[in-house]
């Protein structure tokens, strides 16, 4: 072993990205409590830090959509079959996925082995457990629009789906996850469009601005688009093994689930017509992407906007006389944080006091991804000073600073490591990022390099998509709507191609 290999600090979760990412992945969400595997196969158990994230999330979300002109509803589990079957693309789409209900009651088994479906209770239709609810939700909205004036109708449901999954990873992929699904009615086409872009912008809003994950947003190919939509838009983002991650999507579905579920309105001229309809939706995959775009080999990083705890405090007591001094001062310090304001709330801060050596619960902490971390021991009180240690930082490296100062300057200090972390996701994005005008540049970019985003013209042909997928593992992510070139020749056709479009590997 070299010297600079043996010097090395060794990290605190193993492998590291560098050895197994995927493994990596698994270990970060284990140290960092955020979820395990359930007993029921595919399905997941947030644990209550990971649990205390989606409500960050869900929180801020939740003011967007407000804001925005949206109301929370909820509609049911279940939805009959006969609703999926009335779209016969957007069934097609998720028949594989999809949970069935046949009977509502169980009885003994003759042996007395355990319980079995009675024969007797089968149901008279098939209810499916909700992969998405256009269908139900569109039944809905056939009884409440009468009127144009009725629109637009803007609402949205926090709830779970679920979409059975052969190959599962916690967050990313689940056969039942937590997500929000938004559906609106509205009179016109444009309207609609509207309504689509709309909510595409809040959430490159959030996934930028709290999450600190640099997104491109863009249009999917008709290959990648949702069963049954017109258009399908959505965010992309790179993690850190340059692979993409589809984090948010936003679909402009025409009128084709207006006509499947007969939703008519009294137009200004008195003409019953169909209604222009959307969906859009983010769920708790996003938890997964925050970490594979921030962690380290330390732990999970945590940007301080969405951080379920801004500061932990961990009182240093060697000795029994001077618990009660460190106390006092680390809840008076405690409370003087709280009183701070941050982003539409107050700090929240915490307190360890477990009993537990002290380097074990600071690194317990520093997995869990704690923006700032502030020991206090006697020597400390002393001179009416803290140890502070940054999350964003190197976890070994401390700097002691003045209690008053601080205070003071906490709030900067999270805005700093916020938008330091959005930069350097934007900065390794950027360098793996690359432009490429051949056929054989292309191909022998992702066999080289083996991830990273690939900007190529592309002509439009669906079985290109299928060619390059077979044969590359790669998809075409999305169309961007900022395009600065224009037009250019497709490498894999020699036809003109009216932009670029962003190929990668993807989760």
């Amino acid at each position: 072993m070299s010297q600079q290999a043996a010097s090395k600090p060794k990290s605190a979760i193993s492998p590291t990205r560098a050895e197994d990412y995927p493994e990596w992945y698994q270990q970060v969400i284990r140290a960092a409590d955020l979820a395990e595997n359930s007993p029921v196969r595919g399905c997941m158990v947030i644990k209550p830090w990971g649990y205390a994230l989606w409500e960050s999330m869900q929180r801020v979300l939740d003011g967007m959509f407000k804001s925005t002109g949206h109301r929370n509803a909820y509609f049911p589990l279940f939805i009959p079959l006969s609703y999926l079957e009335k779209e016969a693309e957007h069934v097609e789409g998720f028949a594989k996925e999809c949970a069935v209900v046949t009977h509502h009651r169980l009885i003994p088994k003759s042996d007395g082995s355990g319980l079995m479906p009675d024969p007797e209770a089968q149901l008279d239709e098939p209810l499916v457990v909700r992969p998405t609810s256009e269908t139900i939700i569109g039944e809905m909205f056939a009884k409440w629009i009468e009127s144009y004036r009725d629109l637009p109708l803007l609402i949205n449901q926090w709830a779970n789906v679920v979409r059975w999954e052969m190959r599962t990873r916690l967050f990313l992929r689940t056969t039942e996850f937590l997500w929000q699904e938004g559906h609106t009615a509205h009179a016109t086409k444009e309207e609609a469009i509207e309504e689509t872009l709309r909510m595409l912008n809040v959430y490159a809003d959030f996934a930028e601005n709290w999450m600190a994950m640099p997104i491109i947003k863009g249009r999917k190919s008709a290959a990648e688009r949702f069963p049954g939509a017109v258009d399908t838009y959505s965010i992309e983002a790179m993690m850190q093994d340059g692979k993409a991650l589809q984090s948010g999507t936003s679909h402009f579905l025409g009128q084709n689930f207006a006509q499947s579920a007969d939703i008519k309105f009294l137009d200004q001229a008195g003409q019953l017509v169909h209604a222009w309809t959307t969906s859009w939706g983010v769920s708790t995959r996003m938890i997964g992407g925050l970490l594979m775009t921030h962690s380290d080999d330390d732990g999970f990083v945590l940007p301080p906007r969405l951080a379920p705890a801004h500061v932990v405090i961990l009182p240093i007591i060697h000795k029994p006389e001077h618990a009660e001094t460190v106390r006092n001062y680390c809840q008076k310090l405690r409370d003087d944080l709280k009183a701070i304001a941050y982003h539409g709330g107050a700090l929240c801060v915490e307190i360890d006091e477990r009993d537990l050596r002290g380097g074990e619960k600071t690194w317990s902490w520093i997995k869990k991804g704690v923006p700032i971390r502030v020991e206090i021991g006697p020597r400390d009180i002393e001179g009416d000073s803290v140890f502070v240690g940054r999350r964003d930082q190197d976890a070994r490296s401390k700097q002691s600073m003045p209690r008053a100062r601080f205070v003071e300057s906490v709030r900067g200090i999270l805005e700093e490591m916020q938008h330091g972390l959005l930069e350097r996701a934007r900065s390794f994005r950027d360098a793996n990022t690359k432009r490429l005008d051949s056929k054989d540049a292309f191909y022998d970019f992702f066999r080289d390099e083996g991830s990273g985003f690939a900007l190529a013209h592309h002509s439009g042909e669906a079985e290109v998509e299928a060619r390059i997928k077979q044969e590359l593992g790669v998809t075409l992510r999305c169309i961007p709507l900022e395009d600065e070139e224009g037009e250019g020749l497709c490498p894999f056709t020699g036809k003109k191609s009216a932009q670029r479009a962003v190929w990668a590997k993807a989760y």
